[in-house]
């Protein structure tokens, strides 16, 4: 039987900063010429025995996470592909592991033009933003270039991640995050102490003092602290992580350092690992995740938001945050579902219903224009200041996945999923939707001509071609 080749050049390459060596000096080490490690580096060559031999006694590599290493990443990423309805049927598991295995280029080359055709769709999007802009500035505002990084690299960025992480679980075994940022401030000569601070306000500096309010919800006290570890301990992996971003604007890598500070803060209350098991474990069911890791309903949906660990992936989610006037405040999707660029929500999804009944998880099947089909969950989340003259900030939440995954939560239960009507037609934007009988629509569509009839007679003054 013929020996499986493996094909592993992203795990080389990252055995090779790991160890922090150049190309030239990590061919020496195993046995090598510098042009065949470029080979395998860049998967135009299988690993040989020899090499896998040296990684192993080396570097102390786990073979058997380096043969599954690129090979399933791809294997996954294809079949996440292959699930969108413009394909008619996914080949078989094993088609897809073989060309990943024995045709790597090749599998590249596809996932590379499915993310541009996917690219391709979301220019339709990127119009609305533009003709929202019409009069005013044309150029993205530092806030927009902040928005339109977290949403390219999928809500994950996983440097900060696992650096969370092991922050987290210094031992292996998740620590009281609390404890653990006191701890670490403390190191930098800052201490913590709990005091009646006024409303709206979570912490104050004092000198070497900070002064965190007691009267705060406990997971905001939390996730603060941990914002404030980023910052004081992790700047160096910030600053690095802003400099591969790029940003034009100097405004943009401020609100990105808070962003990112944030990103630190979530997964280190939900490290990835614990977070992953527990919400398999639970069904994703937010209100138990929430006691588990002491977190608020908004920071545990964020989070699922964000489980695309190359390798160890969750349940892929979209997350949505809308203010009562519709106005979309915070957006996230691993999803094929891209929200509009500009705008709020359509109007038909259940997230706008969530104020009229605070307190209730509202569930729906919905359906996108695409074909695709998905389970929502929304819920209205209040933020309270600690005192009765606070103004009470409201938003209300979305979470969602597609359907093939529904099984999985727990708020599919006693959904029936077969039936087809049980679906409701939503959309992302009135000006990208192409339903043509929504009696939500607001504007028509760009992308379809209208035709004006003398006798319309319907609730919208247009008919769309």
């Amino acid at each position: 039987m013929a020996t499986q080749k493996i094909y592993a050049g992203t795990s080389l390459r990252e055995t090779r900063a790991r160890v922090g060596l150049n190309q030239r000096r990590f061919a020496e080490r195993l046995g090598v010429s510098l042009p065949y490690l470029s080979q395998m580096e860049n998967n135009h060559r299988p690993i040989s025995a020899g090499v896998l031999l040296k990684l192993a006694q080396e570097f102390g590599v786990d073979l058997t996470t380096l043969s599954a290493g690129d090979a399933e990443r791809m294997v996954i990423d294809m079949q996440e592909a292959l699930a969108d309805p413009v394909f008619d049927a996914a080949p078989p598991l094993a088609d897809l592991r073989l060309a990943a295995t024995n045709a790597p280029i090749l599998a590249r080359a596809f996932l590379d033009l499915y993310r541009a055709h996917r690219q391709g769709q979301e220019r339709l999007a990127a119009l609305d933003e533009a003709i929202g802009a019409v009069g005013q500035n044309a150029i993205s505002t530092p806030w927009e270039e902040v928005r339109d990084f977290f949403h390219y690299c999928d809500n994950y960025i996983d440097a900060v991640d696992r650096a969370a992480e092991r922050f987290a679980c210094p031992d292996g075994l998740r620590g009281d995050p609390w404890d653990l940022a006191v701890e670490a401030l403390a190191r930098r000569d800052i201490k913590v102490s709990l005091v009646e601070l006024p409303a709206n306000s979570v912490f104050r500096h004092d000198g070497d003092m900070l002064l965190v309010n007691a009267a705060a919800e406990p997971a905001t006290r939390v996730f603060q602290l941990l914002h404030l570890v980023a910052l004081e301990t992790r700047a160096d992996l910030l600053e690095a992580t802003l400099d591969l971003a790029r940003f034009r604007n100097p405004t943009a890598r401020e609100i990105a350092r808070v962003g990112m500070a944030n990103y630190f803060a979530g997964a280190a209350l939900m490290p990835y690992r614990a977070f992953l098991a527990a919400a398999q474990s639970e069904r994703h069911d937010l209100e138990r995740l929430s006691h588990l890791f002491g977190a608020s309903l908004e920071q545990v949906a964020h989070r699922l938001s964000t489980m695309q660990r190359p390798a160890a992936k969750g349940v892929p989610f979209f997350f949505v945050r809308v203010d009562q006037a519709g106005t979309i405040t915070k957006r996230h999707s691993a999803t094929r579902l891209q929200f509009a660029r500009f705008g709020g929500a359509c109007p038909l999804w259940n997230v706008h219903q969530a104020f009229e009944q605070p307190g209730r998880f509202l569930r729906q099947l919905a359906e996108t224009p695409d074909g695709m089909r998905y389970l929502l969950l929304s819920r209205d989340v209040s933020k309270h200041a600690g005192a009765y003259n606070a103004p009470v900030r409201r938003f209300a939440i979305g979470l969602g996945c597609e359907i093939a995954h529904a099984e999985g939560l727990v708020y599919a239960d006693g959904l029936d999923l077969t039936k087809p009507r049980a679906f409701e037609p939503i959309g992302i934007s009135c000006r990208i939707c192409p339903r043509p009988d929504c009696h939500q629509r607001s504007v028509p569509p760009i992308d379809r001509p209208l035709r004006i009839p003398a006798d319309r007679d319907g609730p919208l003054p247009y008919e769309i071609a």
